[in-house]
C-alpha cells in the first residue's frame, strides 16, 4: 500500500517543481532538470535535520518535543537568518519521502513528540504534502505545523490547506526598506498580511490561549496546540520602529486577541557596515518599547522573550547544523525557558 502511494505521489510532486512558481519570488525555473531557484534547491528533498525540538513557545513543544524537520534552502534567505548554515549554505542530505516518514514515526513513538514541525519548507510544500499522507496511512495523526516566513503566496497556502493545523509564521517586516535590504524584498509586508489573512480563515487563532474572568491579571490557560495561528516577530537592534509598524499593523487587522510571540534572540551572522546596530544585539530599553507599544495596543495573548533572559540563559540561540544535536541545550528540561507567556488582560 504504502509503495503504490508513493509512486502516486512521485509524478504529482515533479509537475510542482516543473516550471516552480511555490514562492512569491515565482522563479519559473525547472527543478527537474537540474536548475535551481532563488530557494537554492532543486526538486531533491534536502533536509539536514529531523529532531524532538523543545526551543519552541510551551503550547508547540509541550513536555517531550515538537518534531521539526529542517529543510536545506529557502526561498528568502535574509541576512539575518539564524540558521543560515542551512537556508544560505544549503548544508543537508537528500532524503526520500519514506525516510523522512519512518524518522518521524520513530520520534513519535519513541520521543513522544506532540506535532509534526515544517520548518520553512515552501520550497518543499508538494513534499511536505507527500510526508503528511504517508504519516496518515501508518495511521500517525498528531498536528501538523507549518513553521513560515511569512512570505507565501495564497495558491500555495491553499495547496497544503488539507494537511496543516498550525501555523506559525513570521511577520518581519513593514519597513519595506529594511524588507529589501535584509531580505530582498520590497514587497514584504502587503504579501505577508495577505498570507496572514489566509492562514487565519483556514485555522483561525491558536486554540491553546484560553481567558477567564477568574484567572490572575498577566496569566494565560494554555494546553497543548491542535489548531490555529500564531505569529512571530524577531525584534532587531535598532529597528525597534519596524516592530512597532508591525504591532500596529497585525493589530488594525486582526485585533488585541492574535497571539503573537515576541523575540529578543537575534544574533548576528552577516557582517553589516561598521557602526550598524545589526552588528550588535537587542537592548533592555529596545525590547521594552516595543513590548510597550504591544500593551498599549492592547494585545493579550503575548509570548516574551526579554534580553536578559537569553543574556543570562549561556546557551547561545545560535544553531550549529553540523552537529546531530544542532541546538544546544535542547533537553526537556528546558522546555519553554527560552520564552515566557504573558497574557495581558
Amino acid at each position: 500500500m504504502v509503495m503504490a502511494l508513493l509512486e502516486s505521489l512521485e509524478e504529482l510532486l515533479l509537475s510542482y517543481y516543473r516550471c516552480c512558481e511555490l514562492c512569491p519570488r515565482r522563479c519559473g525555473v525547472d527543478r527537474t532538470a537540474g536548475q535551481v531557484g532563488r530557494c537554492g534547491e532543486g526538486s531533491r528533498l534536502h533536509i539536514s535535520t529531523i529532531e524532538a525540538h523543545m526551543g519552541e513557545e510551551p503550547p508547540i513543544s509541550g513536555k517531550n518535543g515538537s518534531g521539526t524537520v529542517f529543510f536545506s534552502g529557502c526561498s528568502l534567505r535574509c541576512l539575518i537568518c539564524q540558521n543560515y548554515q542551512i537556508s544560505r549554505e544549503g548544508l543537508g542530505r537528500e532524503w526520500s519521502l519514506e525516510e523522512v516518514a519512518d524518522r518521524l514515526a520513530d520520534l513519535h513513538g519513541r520521543e513522544g513528540i506532540h506535532n509534526v514541525n515544517f520548518v520553512t519548507p515552501d520550497h518543499f510544500l508538494p513534499h511536505t504534502v507527500a510526508v503528511v499522507r504517508i504519516l496518515r496511512e501508518r495511521r500517525i495523526r498528531i498536528p501538523i505545523v507549518y513553521n513560515l516566513s511569512g512570505y507565501q503566496r495564497l495558491e500555495s497556502l491553499r495547496l497544503i490547506e488539507p494537511v496543516a493545523d498550525i501555523y506559525l509564521p513570521d511577520f518581519k517586516y513593514a519597513d519595506a526598506a529594511l524588507a529589501r535590504s535584509l531580505s530582498g524584498c520590497a514587497d514584504y509586508a502587503a504579501i505577508a498580511l495577505e498570507a496572514l489573512c489566509e492562514m487565519v480563515r483556514q485555522k483561525g487563532l491558536l486554540d491553546t490561549l484560553v481567558h477567564s474572568d477568574e484567572d490572575e491579571v498577566g496569566t494565560v490557560g494554555m494546553r497543548q496546540a491542535r489548531k490555529g495561528v500564531l505569529v512571530r516577530h524577531l525584534i532587531l537592534p535598532g529597528h525597534g520602529e519596524n516592530s512597532r509598524q508591525v504591532l500596529s499593523m497585525l493589530f488594525v487587522e486582526f485585533g488585541g486577541e492574535l497571539p503573537i510571540s515576541l523575540m529578543s534572540q537575534y544574533v548576528p551572522v552577516h557582517t553589516f557596515p561598521v557602526g550598524s546596530p545589526l552588528n550588535g544585539q537587542v537592548t533592555r530599553d529596545e525590547f521594552q518599547a516595543v513590548f510597550q507599544h504591544a500593551q498599549e495596543l492592547g494585545f493579550r495573548n503575548l509570548f516574551v522573550q526579554h534580553p536578559e533572559e537569553v543574556a543570562e540563559d549561556r546557551q547561545p540561540f545560535l544553531p550549529d547544523f553540523r552537529e546531530v544535536k544542532p541546538f544546544p541545550g535542547n533537553v526537556k528540561t528546558r522546555n519553554g525557558r527560552s520564552k515566557e507567556n504573558i497574557g495581558i488582560t
